[in-house]
């Protein structure tokens, strides 16, 4: 099944969504100026993920990939078990959501990735994250 991509414009620069079968996710990111210093090149992102299993089966999070893009087209791919040391279990029609952030050495890029998910009934499978934008509040914005 091809995940649906749906990108919802806000105050804050937006809300991400991608749902791949019964699970939606969704990103909320935000510029971190008091953590940032661009004189150094360091630029620093918040983003709020919400995780809903919209499906019957109970789902438990296994581990999750990181692809992200800064504006000179290096790319860094982070991958580990969970999210911020859990790996959590999603009843139907649960939702988990959790924040993270991100430095990056440029003042704009991207990220992207997926959720390894397992189910209660045995079956492995990933799970969309959708790709969005991390650049400065009212800069020219562009994904490489």
């Amino acid at each position: 099944m091809r995940p649906i991509r749906r990108r919802r414009r806000g105050e804050t620069g937006g809300v991400y969504e991608a749902r791949t079968g019964d699970v939606l996710v969704r990103v909320a990111p935000s510029y971190l100026p008091e953590q940032s210093d661009p004189e150094e090149s360091r630029f620093v992102w918040a983003y709020v993920v919400e995780i809903e299993n919209h499906g019957d089966t109970p789902l438990t999070l296994v581990s999750r990939k990181w692809v992200i893009t800064d504006a000179l087209n290096r790319v860094e791919t982070v991958e580990g078990a969970g999210v911020v040391g859990e790996q959590p279990r999603l009843e139907p029609r649960e939702a988990f959501r959790y924040a993270s952030g991100c430095p990056l050495g440029t003042s704009s890029g991207a990220m992207r990735g997926s959720y390894q998910m397992t189910a209660d009934d045995g079956r492995s499978f990933d799970v969309e994250i959708p790709e969005f934008s991390l650049h400065l509040p009212g800069a020219t914005r562009s994904l490489n």
